[in-house]
């Protein structure tokens, strides 16, 4: 073959083997997403008390479908007002923050299954996985966020964000706030109307340092860690989800639904904790000169939570807050804190709780009602399956049946299905051949 024939071909091989290389190294830097063969997590959790999330309707468009990580940014940055963005199915290595900044945007799995679409904080380290930012009306639901130092979702709430939807998701392994909504400036309004419904909390373990560098021994001793912690909250709905093992390295965390800093007007219920170091806390004993109170009008009414040793419900300078027919199971709590309130909660009632273990710890200075709440030794006839989760009464029990307060603000129970004028006390309104009612 002469001389320039073979020139040829070794110049079309480099160019050739050039394009490969090139090839290869824009496939490191737009990062494709992983197949996930996805099945929901097995955790001891009681299948009835896992609710299922109605789907949501059809989007309209504009909607924007991504396969990709580098797919995913362009579409958020780029999306116009009430576009819905669906992630197929697989699991996105995200290499930094996602900040959603448009109002009206929905993310969303593509399939409903939570499990199938998965946000991945690990590889990178991320502090922060999904940030909203001075928008409104945002949904994020049927997706899985997991593996994130520090706040898993973050509303920049001192920005102005409004009636955020969180819907259908998983947040798993999130190692200080699953969600968080900040300290808002006087000059900017408090977050408003926004829900977190039919979600699961989940850490596979108690927390330790290496999970957050933040955390050390000099300030927070590994415990410096929720699940939701809003502050300024205004007219907000926590409904329908499972907190389970959210826990600090001591078992001295926050609480799996955190309400402080001056929330107003919410509503907290249907929920369920299990083995979490407290399960709600309608505030804490820290209060800024400039906060009056942490928590005013708020309604606490129909959770189950068992086995939360710092505390399963604790009121801490209140004003006027519903604890309502919730059922809590902790015969063993270590500080006998099943219902806490400490320094002042003016005007806050606590009525018709059932409670396992000990009766409601009130070291409170302010003026309180505490009305008809029954407290009783644990036995095999009493709940469903109470050690993972399940409070719902097994039997009829005299003392818990049709001897309650009605209240005008509760008259539903925790699987929806109507009170009489004669409710039970719990969270559970016993009813024969109840179809939420299984026995393990």
């Amino acid at each position: 073959m002469p001389q320039h024939l073979h020139a040829s071909h070794a110049f079309a091989r480099l160019i050739a083997s050039i394009a490969l290389l090139l090839g290869a190294i824009r496939c490191l830097g737009s990062p494709r997403v992983s197949v996930v063969h996805a099945k929901p997590p097995e955790l001891p959790i009681a299948p009835q008390v896992i609710r299922a999330a109605p789907p949501l309707p059809a989007p309209t468009e504009p909607v924007i479908r991504v396969h990709s990580v580098e797919e995913l940014f362009k579409a958020v940055e780029h999306a116009k007002e009430g576009t819905t963005i669906f992630l197929s199915p697989g699991r996105y290595v995200l290499p930094h923050r996602l900040d959603i900044c448009t109002d009206r945007v929905t993310l969303r799995g593509a399939t409903g299954r939570r499990e199938e679409v998965i946000l991945d904080g690990g590889p990178h380290q991320l502090g922060e996985l999904l940030a909203i930012h001075g928008c409104s009306d945002v949904v994020i639901a049927d997706l899985t966020i997991e593996n994130v130092r520090w706040n898993g979702i973050k509303l920049d709430t001192d920005s102005g964000v409004h009636r955020v939807t969180i819907y259908n998701c998983i947040l798993h392994n999130i190692w200080q706030r699953a969600v968080k909504g900040v300290r808002v400036p006087a000059t900017v309004a408090r977050p408003e109307g926004s829900r977190v419904m039919y979600c699961l909390f989940y850490n596979d373990r108690p927390k330790s340092y290496a999970d957050d560098p933040a955390d050390t021994p000099e300030n927070f001793q590994g415990n410096y860690i929720g699940g939701i912690d809003i502050m300024f909250a205004a007219k907000w709905t926590i409904s329908d989800n499972v907190f389970y093992n959210i826990q600090g390295r001591t078992r001295e965390g926050r609480g799996a639904i955190f309400l402080w800093h001056d929330s107003r007007d919410c509503i907290v219920e249907r929920n369920v904790i299990i083995n979490c170091d407290v399960g709600i806390a309608l505030g804490n004993s820290y209060k800024p000169p400039d906060v009056p109170v942490h928590s005013a009008n708020i309604i606490v009414r129909n959770n189950f939570i068992a086995q939360c040793p710092e505390s399963g419900i604790v009121s801490d300078y209140t004003r006027d807050c519903l604890i309502a027919h919730n059922t809590i199971f902790d015969p063993d709590n270590r500080l006998g804190r099943l219902i806490r309130l400490v320094h002042d909660n003016q005007g806050t009632i606590v009525v018709n709780n059932l409670l396992v273990g000990s009766p409601v710890r009130n070291e409170s200075t302010g003026e309180i009602r505490l009305i008809k709440n029954l407290i009783l030794s644990p036995s095999p006839d009493l709940f469903v399956d109470p050690k993972r989760g399940d409070l719902h009464l097994r039997t009829r029990q005299p003392a818990v049946c049709d001897v309650g307060n009605p209240l005008p603000q509760v008259i539903e129970d925790f699987d929806r299905q109507p009170r009489d004028s004669r409710p039970d006390i719990g969270a559970d309104e016993w009813i024969e051949e109840d179809p939420f009612r299984k026995s393990n």
